[in-house]
């Protein structure tokens, strides 16, 4: 990456030489110098050549941008020598054609590296058989463009059958170098494990004399955010745990700007609604909005809003049956009319809910709210399910972009843990550029999950519900192990 960023900013100095505009001719060699200094210094303050896969195109983006901004202003605004500096009208030119270069070739490199990564696979052990061991698994599995091949697991003491892990337990930590040798393992993963602290030190020295490089799981993975940093006090790591910006001041600025938003697309967007509840109006009658208790932040129950898209149960029915086993159209989508079904693909029927952000209830973006009855049911059994309280409830979010707990089997305890996981990942990670992603990933979302999952009898409608909840929305990362410390791993969000 260095040398193809070498390279544009090379191209970018050839440009504006050989350009006939008079303000480009203008510019000096060595304020496109220093200007390209500047750049490659600040990517590598921001982080963009450290070690791992570059697999977040978007965060790419906000660092190009931000480092060639920084840069052209630092040049404009700073008391740096004539012959470094440039004048406001040079400065622009400059940015916008080196930014675009940037970018293009940069997205260009993210695709060459992903296809590259999934050819070069590292073979890789993990150290510790148990729930995170297999949790681990589960998440490097569904991102290949990692490049970790996983060849199984070591453990004295393995604790996943039954866990459906599809990976073998190679032996124990005695057994390391013969694994690594047998295996060809050019990367450890150590997790959780009954294997004592000095059994898993002589481990990871192991690794380091072979040449293999060591990722660790820490113990506190749950609280640790992206904004974790470790000192040192003498050989003592400490390590610093930020406050998540999801409280306190940060977060009233956040549903300000929400109801700001709402306020601005519904007025926008008037004719559409307008439309849509017509057509509701012309398929199904009265009423337009289909209505539902929905528990928000802090456990406060409200009204969800959404248009219906069903016609109502039968009142002789008191719960919806199974689906049919040969495969035949079930009751729900034959109670489905052709407007419903088209406004659901397109998450449509969603549209209203701003009118529960305007009022406070909801947030364009966070956790998808569930049912009363489902919360005190899963609150019960999933870990750190309430946690996915302590912010509003939203119409997108970062666990519905990336597809989480989608499918027949979105009640299942694994999937309720994906998706309680993903949420929380959002709440401890939150920012204003991470709603700003959602948002502008969320269209995208709509269009590759537009076709909606078929329910589970365990979310069947009581007599008076006119139309089946959502469970779990159309709106996939990186909240796995959003703690991994790591040599040859980078997460990023």
């Amino acid at each position: 990456m260095l040398a193809m960023d070498v390279s544009v900013l090379a191209s970018v100095g050839l440009a504006v030489g050989l350009s006939g505009n008079a303000i480009a001719r203008d510019v000096s060699v060595r304020s496109l110098l220093g200007y390209s200094v500047l750049v490659l210094v600040l990517f590598w303050q921001f982080g963009v050549y450290a070690a791992g896969p570059r697999i977040h195109v978007l965060e790419e983006m906000r660092k190009v941008v931000a480092a060639t901004g920084i840069a052209v202003a630092a040049l404009v605004v700073l008391p740096v020598p004539a012959a470094f500096a440039l004048t406001r009208h040079q400065s622009f030119g400059v940015w916008w054609f080196s930014t675009l270069l940037l970018l293009s070739f940069r997205a260009l490199g993210v695709h060459w590296s992903l296809t590259r990564t999934r050819s070069l696979t590292a073979p890789t052990l993990i150290v510790g058989a148990g729930r995170v061991g297999r949790l681990l698994e589960k998440r490097i599995s569904a991102q290949p463009a990692l490049g970790l091949n996983l060849i199984g697991f070591l453990d004295d003491n393995p604790l996943i059958e039954g866990t459906g892990s599809s990976l073998p337990v190679l032996g124990g930590c005695a057994d390391l170098d013969r694994v690594v040798a047998e295996y060809g393992v050019k990367h450890v993963i150590v997790t959780f494990s009954t294997a004592s602290n000095q059994a898993l030190l002589s481990a990871i020295r192991r690794c380091r004399s072979l040449d293999v490089s060591v990722s660790v799981v820490p113990r506190l993975y749950e609280i640790m955010t992206r904004d974790t940093s470790v000192v040192h006090l003498g050989g003592l790591p400490l390590v610093l745990i930020r406050p998540s910006k999801a409280s306190g001041l940060w977060l009233p600025v956040k549903y300000g700007l929400d109801r700001l938003v709402a306020v601005v697309l519904l007025v926008a967007s008037a004719p559409v609604f307008a439309a849509l509840a017509l057509s509701v109006w012309g398929s199904l009658g009265r009423p337009i909005f289909f209505r539902q208790l929905r528990v928000g932040r802090d456990g406060r129950v409200f009204e969800m809003l959404k248009f219906r898209t069903m016609r109502a149960l039968e009142p002789a029915a008191s719960v919806e049956a199974l689906p049919p086993a040969d495969g035949s159209p079930s009751a729900d989508s034959e109670r489905c009319t052709r407007v419903g079904g088209f406004l659901r693909r397109m998450s449509l029927d969603e549209f209203p809910q701003l009118i529960n952000v305007l009022r406070g209830e909801m947030s364009l973006i966070g956790p998808r709210p569930e049912r009363p009855e489902l919360v005190s049911d899963f609150s019960g059994r999933i870990y750190r399910y309430n946690d996915r309280h302590r912010v509003k409830s939203g119409i997108t979010g970062w666990t519905q972009i990336h597809g989480i707990g989608r499918g027949d089997n979105r009640f299942s305890d694994d999937a309720l843990s994906d998706r309680v996981e993903w949420d929380n990942f959002y709440i401890e990670n939150w920012s204003l550029w991470i709603d700003f992603k959602i948002l502008l990933l969320t269209p995208a979302a709509v269009w590759r999950f537009r076709q909606r999952p078929s329910r589970s009898p365990a979310t069947a409608e009581p007599l008076h519900a006119a139309e089946p909840p959502h469970a779990a929305e159309p709106l996939h990362p990186a909240a796995a192990m959003t703690s991994l410390t790591q040599v040859g791993i980078q997460q990023q969000c």
